[in-house]
């Protein structure tokens, strides 16, 4: 019988093994932390009932993956659970910009730049599954569906600010660029158009939702859906090199590029090691948690029917912003991605303390050292006076936590490595099939290959495709 390894237990290394044990393959899963998931992890980390997402938390691609979705993981006890609004971009002096799944409810609440909006997210909002089934994939390859594909290509290929230019007003073009901000990047490169109008798109076809009881609930259900395929897993077993594996017939490795040097070393070919040695990572996350009396008295209060919340100003402020932090500049007020889960899953809450956790983490330089605490709490205070007083508790992870906690987050990177237009593309390295490693049966699946960062499993499962193939030839 064939058999696989698979190391490293995030979702792609689990839709990995998922893809290879569903095909008959003896598969065994191999983590180096005593628990499983990677960055999709829940922990009660402020005070005792209060349960926070470790890393992901909302989960637009998730809903959306064409290999979640074919896998019935609410089979297995999954249940997405949606917030009313599903993304609030909040200005100075109360306005702000709202995204509702809906395009035309998003459009009415955008007033004159309504229209723009709705023709730009309609079309791929509403074909957003053929659109998907094309870029969920390597970037060579026979398109499915070539003409949704250059017709999202055309505008997905602009900087942000020009695609911005069709709006007027602060709060669509706002919303816009805090989409965009998700690339950990310069808002102004090639190709930042895609990762605003992809996740917009997702938002309207699929919403933004939350996993019930915490993400790891989409951890326990891959694992379940790997456990009826025959497959198993065992924690706390760290791979250092290749020997450790007593020769698979198939290696799956879901880590960064520079741990898949490491670990199979001279047996990589040249080209191969010298271009994961210098694949680039990107900014990184500095992670707040807190633990709050109440809820955020935000001085909009149609922010508090939203699940996530952008705090960044209007869109030249993160443009600013996000390219002084890609410089390795701290800026004075980071980019925050907010997230108030409890308000759409009240078990985050954990009972009648009256306590409630806030998700919430800023945008920093590669690797920086300093604490960056305040700096996010002000951007919350900042559209939330009175914010502090209800803070009770805090739990604070750095750019060195964030590494600890999961190896793939190299130098606090939770996108798995810089968003350059050539690694948006084409990563780790550039290659017909970018999963291939060289070395016969062994292949790299993490979040470094296409489509990049994000819980849809797709990395895992186009990397375990690959395998299959050169299984049959």
């Amino acid at each position: 019988m064939t058999n696989a390894v698979v190391v490293g237990s995030g979702p792609n290394g689990l839709a990995a093994a998922i893809t290879l044990a569903e095909r008959g393959i003896d598969v065994l899963v191999l983590e180096a932390a005593d628990r499983v998931g990677g960055g999709t992890r829940t922990s009660e980390l402020t005070v005792p009932g209060l349960l926070h997402d470790e890393c992901a938390a909302f989960h637009p691609m998730g809903v959306a993956s064409p290999f979640f979705q074919s896998l019935d993981l609410e089979r297995e006890g999954l249940r997405w659970l949606w917030p009313e609004i599903q993304l609030a971009h909040p200005l100075d002096g109360g306005r702000a910009g709202l995204l509702w799944r809906s395009v035309e409810q998003t459009a009415d609440g955008l007033g004159v730049d309504g229209p723009a909006w709705e023709q730009l997210m309609g079309r791929a909002s509403r074909n957003f599954d053929a659109l998907s089934r094309d870029v969920f994939r390597p970037i060579l390859h026979v398109p499915s569906h070539p003409l949704e594909l250059a017709r999202f290509g055309l505008s997905a290929a602009l900087p942000a600010p020009w695609t911005a230019r069709r709006w007027r007003a602060d709060e669509a073009r706002a919303l816009f660029g805090g989409l965009v901000a998700h690339k950990f990047g310069p808002l102004t490169g090639p190709l930042s158009s895609s990762v605003g109008l992809m996740l917009g798109a997702a938002a309207h076809a699929y919403g933004w939702p939350v996993a019930e009881g915490g993400t790891e609930a989409i951890t326990r259900a891959l694992v379940a859906r790997l456990a009826r395929a025959g497959g198993r897993v065992e924690t706390g077993v760290t791979v250092t090199s290749y020997d450790d594996l007593g020769g698979p017939d198939v290696l799956l490795l879901d880590t960064a590029p520079d741990a898949v040097a490491r670990i199979m070393g001279d047996r990589l070919p040249s080209r191969t090691r010298r271009a994961y040695r210098r694949y680039h990572f990107g900014p990184a996350a500095f992670k707040v948690d807190y633990a709050i009396e109440g809820d955020i008295p935000w001085e909009n209060p149609d922010l508090l029917r939203a699940g996530t919340v952008h705090l960044g100003g209007p869109l030249e402020e993160m443009a600013a912003t996000e390219a002084r932090t890609a410089r390795g500049e701290m800026p004075e007020r980071p980019f925050v991605l907010l997230g108030q889960q409890y308000l759409t899953d009240p078990l985050r809450s954990g009972g009648d303390s009256g306590l409630n956790p806030i998700y919430a983490y800023g945008h920093v330089p590669h690797a920086w050292r300093g604490d960056a605490t305040d700096a996010i709490t002000a951007q919350v205070e900042r559209f939330a006076p009175g914010f502090r007083e209800r803070v009770r508790h805090v739990h604070v992870r750095d750019t060195r936590g964030m590494e600890a906690h999961n190896a793939n987050h190299v130098g606090g990177d939770i996108s798995a490595g810089a968003n350059t237009a050539r690694q948006i593309l084409m990563r780790p390295m550039i290659a017909r099939n970018p999963c291939v490693t060289g070395v016969p049966g062994v292949f790299i699946c993490s979040s470094a290959t296409p489509p990049g960062g994000g819980v849809h499993g797709m990395c895992g499962h186009n990397a375990a495709l690959a395998a299959l193939d050169w299984l049959r030839s």
